[in-house]
């Protein structure tokens, strides 16, 4: 974990994905034994949720092996984050997909905010927890300097879409199509969603954030309008022909 008197940068392949930890402020004792637990934390999450591994709890409770009750604490509160995140999107997120148990479409976001809370916890104020291209983002870069954040184009490689500026404390989450192809399904249809190509989400905190950008991407058509009826987050759509899509306030974080 490499560290400077200007901050702590720290890179970990866990969870099938890249993690990043950008920290700017002084690396006292205190936030680097943070960092250490923020990196163990998220291995402990992989073996509890992974659904690759079937030894991992998830598995082991989708298959009736064990009860709810027999699991680590954590998987009741991502259960019913997922029941919420489901509630408040018409059941466009759904924890079983493809009619298996998959909390996948928030685990992600809620193991890189939970990262991010650590360090803040520790005394680290100004801070980016990167968690596969969906970030929590607290403080500013630099002295008076916000955080600067490229959101990739998903239909011109090496472009990108737009530049977000955080000014405080904010999450990003964009679901899209060019990386995975069109693996997001339609929960009520069961079918790939091909309306959009990418969308990405703004809010105060990257758990539901990331949920609501899966679950605004399954609803394709009318995803922004959906958006904008949740307080406190902003969207950008990119359709398969180029042509974006704003939510009425996404012109305070973007161009």
């Amino acid at each position: 974990m490499p560290d400077t008197a200007q901050g702590l940068r720290h890179v970990e392949q866990v969870m099938g994905t890249v993690f990043s930890f950008d920290i700017r402020d002084r690396p006292t004792p205190a936030v680097r034994r943070a960092l250490a637990e923020s990196v163990r934390r998220l291995h402990r999450v992989d073996a509890v949720f992974s659904t690759y591994r079937r030894d991992s709890h998830i598995r082991r409770l989708a298959r009736g092996d064990v009860s709810l009750s027999d699991c680590p604490p954590e998987v009741a509160e991502v259960l019913s984050l997922c029941t919420r995140a489901a509630h408040d999107s018409d059941g466009y997120f759904s924890s079983s997909p493809a009619g298996a148990l998959d909390p996948s479409g928030l685990v992600k976001g809620w193991a890189t905010e939970a990262a991010s809370q650590l360090l803040h916890e520790a005394g680290a104020r100004h801070t980016c927890v990167n968690g596969g291209g969906d970030l929590q983002l607290r403080g500013q870069a630099a002295d008076s300097a916000p955080w600067r954040i490229g959101i990739a184009h998903p239909l011109r490689r090496g472009h990108l879409a737009t530049v977000i500026t955080a000014h405080d404390d904010l999450a990003i989450a964009t679901s899209g199509t060019a990386e995975r192809g069109a693996h997001i399904l339609d929960p009520h249809r069961g079918t790939p969603v091909t309306a959009l190509a990418s969308l990405t989400v703004i809010g105060p905190r990257l758990t539901m954030t990331d949920a609501y950008a899966t679950a605004a991407f399954a609803r394709g058509d009318g995803a922004c309008d959906w958006i904008e009826t949740l307080p406190g987050h902003e969207a950008l759509a990119i359709l398969p022909d180029g042509r974006q899509i704003r939510t009425s306030g996404f012109r305070r974080y973007g161009s």
